[in-house]
């Protein structure tokens, strides 16, 4: 019987020790999150010229009747991000990305880009979903971010722009005029 209870106390001396000799403990970076830390983002609708959930501001590139639907999903040190248009213009290149505002009536409500690192303008800090249309005005894009939304900054909306993101130079980031906004909602 004595030998057992010295199993149980080895083995907490031995992972004792173990801890002291790691040295302080530094924060664990984009360690895998529990289920509750999960944040789901999503919307989707055909866009409308008054409905501010799913607008169109430019109907030449956001026919009547076209529609998108997008998916945000944060979890264990990665966001993933999938969109799916269809009705726009075909045969055509077109930018998105989250933003940092929920759609509004004017094309500029939306704010700037959503940025994990505030201040850096590429594809890492950015979620940028550039697609080409097919010969019907369908488009599918997907983006993965090596980091978790921050539950106290969630982008607002994804904007469609009238170009593809501008990839290098002194207009990196950009991608014409705001053609259409889906206001997110967290799920």
């Amino acid at each position: 019987m004595g030998g057992l209870m010295r199993v149980p106390a080895f083995l907490l001396i031995l992972a004792a020790s173990a801890t002291a000799c790691a040295g302080p403990s530094a924060p664990v970076q984009n360690a895998k999150t529990a289920p509750d830390d999960t944040i789901n983002l999503s919307a989707a609708g055909e866009f409308t010229t008054d409905d501010t959930a799913a607008i169109a501001y430019d109907r030449k590139l956001a026919p009547e009747g076209a529609q998108a639907s997008v998916t945000v999903e944060s979890s264990g040190g990665e966001t993933r991000t999938s969109l799916t248009v269809e009705g726009l213009r075909p045969d055509r290149a077109y930018g998105a990305h989250l933003h940092t505002k929920p759609c509004g009536t004017k094309p500029d409500d939306s704010g700037p880009h959503y940025q994990h690192q505030p201040g850096k303008i590429d594809p890492v800090s950015e979620v940028w979903l550039d697609f080409t249309t097919d010969s019907e005005g369908k488009g599918t894009s997907s983006s993965r971010n090596a980091w978790n939304l921050d539950a106290g900054k969630l982008p607002g909306s994804l904007v469609i722009h009238s170009k593809a993101t501008v990839k290098s130079g002194p207009k990196v980031g950009t991608a014409g005029d705001r053609v259409a906004c889906l206001t997110l909602e967290q799920d």
